[in-house]
């Protein structure tokens, strides 16, 4: 059933409650922009085709959210895929799907953009298009429906889903996405036909409008190819945008808060593109040629984000972040200026044997729990095959360099299904582990963990890759595979062994490599339930099976060998590589020959640290003959410039120049992405894009060994601040009050939450002892979903002495800083005296409201009589169900007083945002060490009626409200007890030894 609408005007706010994290659809958080349509020329709704906790981690997404908003005359707001219990209700209710910003649905805007970054979101697509009210095939659009245009990698490559969408933008979308909506709103409001407005957008370039180009099929493979335009002045084929990025600096802001996301970290671009040319690798070759972010322009804005956003966490992204020119010295700049702020520091895409060890020790002090590495072959034939340039001795020595440092554990990314691969190539995948963890059981030392985990994904060939013609291995030979490598890991008792399962990476292969008749495949699948096809349990294979066989789709040839001469379906999309050049790069790979990385000099494979050594080495910088123009001498100079502004003037360690005779540190070869295990899993793509994060935090107390170069170098120690000893700090107790999203957020969301003011504010925290250090707080009780409170409570240590006028401002500042539904309402400071808030809290009140409707009849005298009867009960039993378990709670032993509630109560509940026909309760519980109850609890066996299960009783739709928490100086359960306030400290030190309290209470649900 239905409640009380939560959010004022949402068309959700009465049901929210029913689906899994309500939040991901109510917006409002810190650095959303809400616009008046009215304002702008052209609104934009930026569709992504995956759940909230995804998509809020998305690069693409944070740079056109913020370039439109700033620009005056254009607006953007947000849409994610709902999650399946979301797309049930709205189907039910026959509601739309809308934006969170100022909930419209996607069919009243001008543009709705999708990004296109993986091909098993494509069914995504459709479920947004449809819940959004826009017809989803373009044909079928009229002249007031928006345009529906999509951007990203498999934009690349997008003919299968390209029958649903009006426009596509290849390449850079930084000054594709404002052009294109500012010109279809400007037509459109000049009475423009829709077909002559598409027309117009194509011609704008880097724009494919797939309804302008007429297909044919290819002889050579069955495959329907783009043939030719269907109108005057359109490009074929159709070449990408590229932008200077210094010219689109990084947003240092985007929307912040809700419910957690996958990568929980305010992420900063720092390079666009690879100099690797990986064989696999799409990314490395679509988005060439490598273009760097100022380094002085990356400080600045991590600084900014950190302040404005204020995550604990940064990470510095890139396809290779090892091969960003200047990335030593930027790493230990932007560590100089973190480490003040306790702002831990990811970098993905690191290699441990290219960094100096000086900066592998100030990363260790940052601690991450492990590192990740991407060798992606098991021998060093098949690296030189896929053109990785990385020998053993290079990832023996990252091993060795690893372990040594005091990480316990390290993962290995690898994939099978290889063009040449042999079974021995496949048990050298073991075997690399293997060695790998021999290496750092002997660098680590006696009885020191030493876990290597090798995580094997399938290859998918994609297009615009020199892998693109390549068969994709069977089920059955990938099956076969696995089975090889499960027996060759049995001896290695320090080597786990991860694989994937690949019936999605076949699904994958199909979209990657189809055409457009695989959009009647795609819809038939959609219309039968597919849904989330990239979540491995939302995935049904029986579901497509169908979808393919009902089309008359032969599903083997998109995923056997293509021949080289034939035409493909993505041929009309130049990505800037000169014609033949992939070709060559094919015919390479079959020879087992390398290409050594572009924009380096041969032979030498990191970058030099200092302007010393790059001034001094005059060699030629190798250039693979791509077709992408690269200016080698303004690429040159350029990084000379980004060692001077960094101060990286002379080197730290002596570096071997002799390519014939470096050592692995200058030998070739990125071993790939370094990160926390906690980082991301590569998607099953053959390695395109691999997003993978250090996710550290700073470390202090744990008695660790300092390492080597810490005892060598004790100036370097001191760039990091030292945790305090002990607790420290000045000890404070907030008020705040949570209603509107806020009440939607789960309690953890809430902890993640508080920090991340104060941060905004400048309010420094201090942090707990120990190895995995925290901030030092301690919340009130946990509330349910969608209880609205208006008197919570933490407590907290800051750093600063702050007089009463100070705190005042602080309070206000916080509230400014602060999610919509999160208000600070005071604050007080505490002495060592004082008692913690779990000393304290002995019990709370609660306004329970309900439709006077659903009520009926004299709803006062009913809820009256209910009332009494409940207090003279002896036992009131309710059952409570956490994660499938059961127990039988007795509310009688915690309900204290109950009656219908007056003026006060109303006026309570129009403060918290409740209004209409109402008639309230209101209740006092017990809060005791050893247990609470919940609102809802108290208002099913005062209000409810018995339900089927013993036990089981359900209420009429009601929303609950907490009014007060407070002390009582009497024993629990008693009524005659003085209450008072949790800031009336005088009143609190009495009472540190009031029965029925215990050190602590429980922060679950139940705490109630």
């Amino acid at each position: 059933m239905d409640s009380l609408p939560l959010l004022a005007d949402h068309p959700y706010a009465s049901f929210l409650d029913q689906v899994e994290k309500p939040a991901r659809y109510a917006g409002g958080e810190v650095g959303s922009v809400v616009k008046d349509w009215a304002s702008v020329e052209a609104r934009v709704c930026l569709a992504f085709p995956d759940v909230y906790d995804i998509g809020m981690s998305h690069l693409g997404f944070k740079i056109l959210y913020k370039l439109l908003n700033d620009d005056p005359r254009t607006l953007a707001e947000r849409c994610y895929t709902p999650w399946v219990d979301m797309e049930a209700q709205l189907v039910k209710r026959g509601l739309p799907l809308v934006s969170l910003e100022s909930a419209r649905p996607l069919r009243d805007f001008d543009v709705v953009g999708f990004s296109l970054q993986f091909e098993l979101t494509y069914s995504n697509i459709l479920t947004m298009l449809h819940l959004g009210g826009v017809p989803l095939r373009a044909a079928d659009r009229g002249e007031d429906d928006p345009i529906v245009i999509a951007g990203g990698p498999t934009a690349t490559h997008p003919e299968p889903i390209a029958p649903f969408l009006d426009a596509i933008v290849i390449g850079d979308g930084e000054e594709k996405a404002t052009e294109v909506a500012l010109a279809w709103a400007r037509l459109k409001r000049e009475g423009v036909p829709r077909r002559e407005r598409l027309v117009a957008i194509a011609r704008l370039g880097a724009v494919y409008v797939p309804s302008l180009y007429a297909t044919r099929l290819d002889p050579d493979t069955g495959f329907e190819v783009v043939d030719r335009p269907l109108a005057s002045g359109i490009p074929f084929p159709i070449e990408r945008a590229l932008v200077d990025l210094n010219k689109y600096p990084f947003p240092d802001q985007s929307p912040t808060g809700g419910p957690e996301a996958i990568f929980d970290r305010m992420s900063i671009e720092i390079a666009r593109g690879c100099t690797e040319g990986c064989r696999f690798c799409q990314a490395g070759m679509i988005y060439r040629p490598v273009r760097e972010r100022d380094p002085e322009q990356i400080v600045d804005t991590v600084m900014r984000a950190v302040q404005r956003s204020g995550q604990d966490e940064v990470s510095l992204t890139a396809l290779s972040t090892a091969d960003v020119s200047c990335i030593s010295p930027l790493i230990k700049k932007v560590t100089e200026r973190l480490t003040a702020e306790r702002i831990s520091l990811g970098v993905s895409s690191l290699r441990a044997y290219g960094l100096e060890p000086d900066l592998l020790d100030e990363l260790k002090r940052v601690r991450a729990t492990g590192l990740t590495f991407a060798p992606e072959a098991g021998s060093q034939r098949m690296r030189d095959v896929v053109n990785k340039n990385v020998t053993e001795e290079q990832l023996l020595e990252t091993a060795e360099r690893v372990f040594s440092r005091g990480w316990g554990k390290m993962k290995l990314y690898f994939m099978i299904g290889l063009p040449t691969e042999t079974d021995e190539d496949v048990r050298g995948i073991v075997e690399t582990g293997a060695r790998a963890a021999g290496a750092g059981r002997k660098a680590a030392g006696k009885g020191k963990p030493v876990d290597v985990t090798v995580s094997v994904s399938t290859h998918v060939p994609k297009p615009h890759t020199p892998f693109q013609w390549a068969a994709m291995d069977t089920l059955g030979e990938v099956g076969r595979k696995q089975r090889l490598l499960k027996d060759t890991v049995r001896p290695y008792r320090a080597v786990t062994l991860k694989t994937h399962e690949a019936h999605a990476s076949v699904l994958e292969g199909i979209f990657a490599r189809g055409d457009r008749p695989l959009a009647d495949v795609l819809e038939r699948a959609w219309r039968h339930g597919a849904r989330f096809d990239s979540w491995e349990d939302k995935l049904d294979l029986a579901v497509w099976e169908e979808a393919f066989t009902h089309v008359g789709v032969d599903r083997e040839k998109y995923l056997g060998t293509l021949p080289v001469t034939a035409r493909l379906p993505w041929d009309h999309i130049d990505v800037g590589l000169e014609e033949g050049f992939l070709a060559k790069e094919y015919r390479k790979a079959l020879q087992s020959r390398l290409s050594p990385p572009c924009g380096k000099v041969a032979g030498m494979f990191v970058h030099h640290t200092n302007l010393d050594d790059a001034k001094a080495d005059a060699r030629r910088l190798v250039c693979y003959d791509c077709g992408v123009a690269c200016d080698m001498t303004q690429m040159r100079e350029e990084r000379l410039t980004f060692l001077d502004r960094l101060g990286a003037h002379r080197r730290s360690l002596p570096v071997l120049t002799d390519a014939g005779a470096a050592p692995p540190a200058a030998a070739p070869g990125p071993s790939g992405a370094a990160a926390s295990d906690g980082g991301a899993e590569p998607a099953s793509d053959g390695g395109a894009e691999r997003e993978s994060v250090a996710a550290t935090e700073p470390k202090s107390g744990d008695g660790s060994e300092p390492s080597r170069a810490e005892a060598e170098a004790p100036h370097r120690a001191r760039r990091i601040a030292p945790a305090p000893k002990g607790r420290g700090g000045f000890r404070y107790r907030f008020r705040f009050e949570k209603a509107g999203p806020m009440a939607l957020l789960g309690h953890l969301d809430v902890v993640r939450e508080l920090p991340r003011v104060l941060r905004r504010v400048g309010a420094p925290m201090t942090y707990t002892a120990g190895f995995h250090p925290k901030p030092d707080m301690t919340f009130s009780p946990a509330l349910s979903l969608g209880v609205i409170s208006l008197d919570e409570y933490v407590d907290l240590r800051l750093e600063r002495d702050l007089d009463p006028a100070a705190l005042d401002a602080l309070v206000a500042a916080m509230s400014a800083a602060s999610p919509r539904g999160l208000v600070f309402s005071g604050a007080v400071k505490l002495g060592p005296e004082d008692p913690a808030l779990s000393k304290l809290i002995a019990g709370a009140r609660y306004a329970l409201a309900f439709a006077r409707s659903a009520i009926g009849g004299d709803a006062e005298a009913l809820l009256a009589a209910r009332c009494s009867a409940a207090l003279s009960a002896e036992s009131l039993p309710i059952r409570r169900e956490i994660d499938r378990l059961a127990k039988m709670v007795d509310v009688r032993q915690y309900l204290v007083r109950a009656e219908v509630g007056g003026p006060e109560v109303h006026a309570a509940l129009a403060r918290a945002g409740l209004v209409g026909d109402l008639v309230a309760l209101e209740v006092e519980v017990d809060i005791r060490g050893s247990g609470a109850v919940k609102s809802s609890e108290v208002a099913a066996v005062i209000t409810g009626e018995p339900g089927e299960a013993p036990g089981a009783i359900t209420p009429p739709p009601h929303r609950a409200v907490r009014l007060q928490l407070f002390g009582r100086t009497s024993p629990a359960g008693s009524v005659a007890g003085e209450r008072f306030s949790l800031f009336d400290l005088e009143r609190a030190r009495r009472v540190k030894s009031a029965p029925e309290r215990t050190p602590a209470l429980p922060l679950a649900a139940d705490a109630e």
